[in-house]
């Protein structure tokens, strides 16, 4: 289903898309097109893409092809989905110690469809991190890494 999804290929179309989507949660799935959780992320991000239309613009990013980025958001598990409003990024309080991204597959098309309405009402009225709505028995879990520490 990533055929269905733009891609961003390089570190300047990625910077284009951060700065120029306005008044819409920009989500940024980073991974690869053929690892098997990103196959499976990428069919709910494509199912639902039409759906959010109005509130979210979704592209995908080669983990291997823009390693600037996947290094500033120290990218060590794919795939990891990261959202911006108006150039800012959001941050998510899943409960886990890393707010920066979201780490793994969502389990539903409906979890990911609420976090994005989440996103963007909170970032409407000016926050810049907000709480979670999905279930944490559905959210992934994992250990931070930290390399060259």
């Amino acid at each position: 289903m990533s055929f269905l999804l733009p891609k961003l290929t390089c570190k300047r179309e990625v910077d284009q898309a951060i700065k120029s989507v306005a008044e819409k949660v920009l989500v940024l799935r980073f991974g690869r097109d053929n690892d098997a959780v990103c196959l499976q992320l990428d069919d709910i991000l494509a199912k639902t893409a039409h759906d959010l239309s109005k509130m979210a613009v979704i592209y995908l990013v080669d983990v291997d092809k823009v390693p600037v980025y996947t290094q500033y958001f120290d990218i060590s598990y794919i795939p990891s989905t990261v959202f911006f409003f108006n150039g800012q990024h959001m941050k998510v309080d899943y409960g886990s110690p890393d707010h920066t991204k979201f780490v793994g597959s969502f389990k539903t098309k409906q979890d990911f469809i609420d976090l994005v309405e989440v996103i963007y009402r909170g970032a409407m009225r000016g926050k810049l991190i907000v709480r979670s709505p999905i279930d944490p028995r559905n959210i992934p879990k994992y250990d931070l890494l930290y390399q060259g520490i």
